[in-house]
């Protein structure tokens, strides 16, 4: 039984210190602001996942070394009696990001509560956590990003952070609305600790408006599209040469020392996206299904503590979530 809920939690799709960013409306000089290119486009297909439930991943192993600390991200749809039912994690983070309805969350350690839309739940799983994520209403929807942590933190106590949406900061002008999730823009931060520094951003443009959004050099950064107008959404240095970028595609960036520039080309649309960064770890990554470590030993330690109940997974062999 221990090892085909491993088995299926292998396929289930399965939140500091910052350096000041700024997000600055873009006019006549936008020539000046020099954005980061993109190399890499990526559409989020649709797949099946937990149990019964549907996602789109827009990050998958593929991307993990351009996009290194990030494992995965999926944009999910589940309804009842869908959902992810009883799964383990060890060695990383979870972000849960609710668009639309709401997941119940509850763990092995006593951790139980409904996220709704617009609400995020930063999970650090650290040495180990099983919990199951479940549909609380007819339809629901939202993002879950992985987020690596390092050698040193892979081990620590797991640990929540849970913001309301009215908790998440947010600013608005010259027809762009940013709510901050993670990092900071447009003079505003967010009060989530981030302990792989993280930029989190979701960006709604109105019909010709656009932005550039400082990223720190050295960071790793992508978007993902969830709202474009036909042709309304155009990534990169100069509206002129850039493609332009549909619903459900990942926009990987490439190097550089400024930022990210986006513009709604629509004339009816809006445009929304999430802009992601976060500092490379810049260590090996060894992946089996829910457990992320840095070498094939420590895996298969992972898997020995989650079958004989120890080191981090004490309550494995008599929780179940109810």
């Amino acid at each position: 039984m221990r090892a085909a809920a491993i088995n299926r939690a292998k396929t289930l799709g399965g939140l500091f210190s910052f350096r000041f960013t700024n997000i600055r409306s873009m006019s006549s000089s936008s020539q000046d602001f020099v954005s980061r290119p993109v190399i890499k486009k990526v559409f989020a297909k649709l797949q099946k996942e937990g149990d019964g439930a549907v996602v789109r991943r827009g990050i998958s192993r593929s991307e993990q070394k351009l996009l290194d600390p990030f494992l995965m991200l999926d944009e999910f749809s589940v309804s009842p009696p869908a959902g992810f039912p009883d799964h383990p994690h060890r060695g990383f983070e979870t972000v849960t990001y609710v668009l639309e309805g709401g997941i119940t969350h509850q763990d092995f350690k006593g951790h139980k509560g409904t996220i709704y839309a617009g609400d995020v739940q930063w999970m650090t799983a650290g040495r180990g956590i099983i919990h199951s994520e479940m549909p609380e209403e007819e339809i629901n929807k939202g993002l879950q990003l992985w987020i690596n942590l390092s050698s040193n933190e892979k081990m620590i106590e797991p640990n929540y952070q849970e913001l309301s949406h009215s908790d998440i900061p947010r600013a608005e002008a010259n027809g762009v609305e940013v709510k901050v999730i993670a990092g900071e823009s447009m003079g505003i931060q967010s009060p989530v600790y981030t302990r792989t520094p993280t930029m989190f951003l979701d960006f709604t443009l109105q019909p010709g408006a656009h932005i550039h959004q400082n990223v720190p050099e050295s960071w790793n950064a992508f978007a993902y599209v969830l709202e474009s107008g036909e042709g309304g959404c155009v990534f990169g240095s100069g509206s002129s040469n850039a493609s332009p970028v549909s619903a459900h595609n990942v926009v990987v960036f490439g190097p550089g020392n400024d930022g990210v520039s986006a513009w709604n080309k629509s004339s009816s649309k809006i445009l929304r996206f999430v802009l992601i960064a976060g500092e490379p770890i810049g260590e090996p990554v060894v992946q089996y299904g829910p457990f992320v470590m840095n070498t094939q030993a420590e895996i298969d330690m992972t898997i020995e503590d989650y079958h004989y109940g120890k080191n981090g997974f004490e309550m494995a062999k008599h929780w179940r979530s109810q």
